[in-house]
């Protein structure tokens, strides 16, 4: 098992960034354009993603701006907190053959959490993006974000991820990606 992010190995995986949600997150703005860059990082790298979306009869779906850039057979509904207990996401997740799950979304404290220490305990190598995932308040997501390293989930920012999924400058897949950094 490597400890650096491969893009052969990587799956990418958004939590819950849904309409009712989003707006009452502590920085969800900045989270929200995060998950909106590594969307379209994703979709240039051709890296598998899925969305997950949490009751959203009553939360909403996935936020508009960030619905471009996803197909909707990548979002699988869910009504428990972590995804791993929703039968749909884990047979997608398994067929996908990936051992290294970026993750990301809201509330880091309740869906990200849960679902990342599911994703531990199935043996799957996880990489948290600290700058991609949003809670209510700024203690619920450091709270959050320190469980998850306790239980083994590497916690990483957007542009770690980013440079490790491109090893290399110079390359065509380096030139598409840039302008994401900048």
């Amino acid at each position: 098992m490597s400890l650096r992010l491969n893009s052969d190995e990587s799956l990418f995986v958004i939590v819950d960034i849904q309409q009712k949600l989003a707006p009452v997150m502590w920085d969800g703005e900045g989270a929200i354009e995060i998950n909106y860059k590594l969307l379209q990082a994703v979709a240039k790298l051709r890296i598998p993603y899925l969305v997950s979306e949490q009751y959203p009869q009553g939360i909403g779906h996935t936020l508009e701006v960030l619905s471009p850039l996803i197909d909707p057979s990548r979002v699988i509904e869910k009504l428990s907190f972590s995804c791993i207990l929703e039968p749909r996401f884990v047979e997608v997740l398994e067929r996908t053959n990936r051992k290294q799950v970026v993750v990301s979304g809201m509330e880091t404290h309740v869906c990200v959490l849960q679902t990342v220490l599911d994703m531990i305990d199935m043996g799957y190598q996880v990489f948290v993006v600290a700058d991609g995932v949003a809670s209510r308040t700024t203690e619920n997501k450091m709270l959050g974000l320190e469980r998850m390293r306790q239980a083994g989930a590497q916690i990483v920012s957007s542009e770690m991820v980013l440079f490790e999924w491109l090893q290399r400058a110079g390359t065509n897949d380096f030139k598409a990606i840039l302008p994401l950094i900048k």
